[in-house]
């Protein structure tokens, strides 16, 4: 993730104006998120960027490998520690709840991230993840234009299945999923899917 986390170092505030641009798609993605994340408890969001989803959905922990962004984030007032998600510097059972908002498709192992994100949630406590699924219309859309993507680029996409698959193998259980939101705003799409698991 260490040649993603430059990019978004180097386009961070570009990366931040986006969502003050397109307030539609960031409030739409933020309240489909918000009927899956619990209310209460101590949340992190792994891969926290600016922040702009760790706020409004009470995590109040971040981490990122990308030093810029993390910057951004704290200034939102989110702890944030610098950090890979598959090497997470936090003790076990600290968590409640876990995000991963539209981030696993830079992690560099997807599997060792949830099992790490496994290792900190205490038990009974949940991981929901925002994904861009590969063969949804706005994953194909992505995939298709990558190459000339300053944050796509050297993404991996997966579909909705492999990531409950890997979150059965990494000792969650009880998983839901949701497509939501494939529409457009204007010329931007719009759209994700969304997994919840329990430890």
């Amino acid at each position: 993730m260490q040649e993603a986390a430059s990019s978004f170092d180097r386009f961070a505030e570009e990366y931040d104006r986006w969502f003050d641009e397109h307030p539609e798609v960031y409030q739409s993605e933020v309240s489909a998120l918000e009927r899956f994340v619990p209310r209460t408890g101590s949340g992190i969001e792994i891969g926290v960027g600016s922040g702009r989803f760790a706020l409004p959905l009470q995590a109040q922990t971040g981490v990122d490998p990308a030093l810029q962004m993390a910057r951004i984030a704290r200034e939102r007032g989110i702890d944030v520690v610098l950090g890979e998600a598959e090497a997470l510097p936090f003790c076990r059972e600290t968590f409640d709840f876990a995000l991963m908002v539209t981030a696993v498709c830079f992690f560099d192992n997807l599997s060792r991230a949830l099992a790490e994100a496994h290792r900190i949630l205490v038990p009974g406590g949940q991981v929901v993840i925002a994904l861009i699924d590969r063969d949804s219309p706005l994953g194909e859309e992505y995939s298709r234009d990558r190459e000339t993507s300053r944050f796509f680029r050297l993404a991996r996409f997966y579909t909705t299945n492999e990531v409950i698959s890997l979150l059965n193998k990494n000792g969650f259980s009880a998983c839901e999923s949701i497509d939501v939101m494939f529409r457009k705003y204007g010329p931007i799409p719009s759209g994700f899917s969304i997994v919840r698991a329990c430890k």
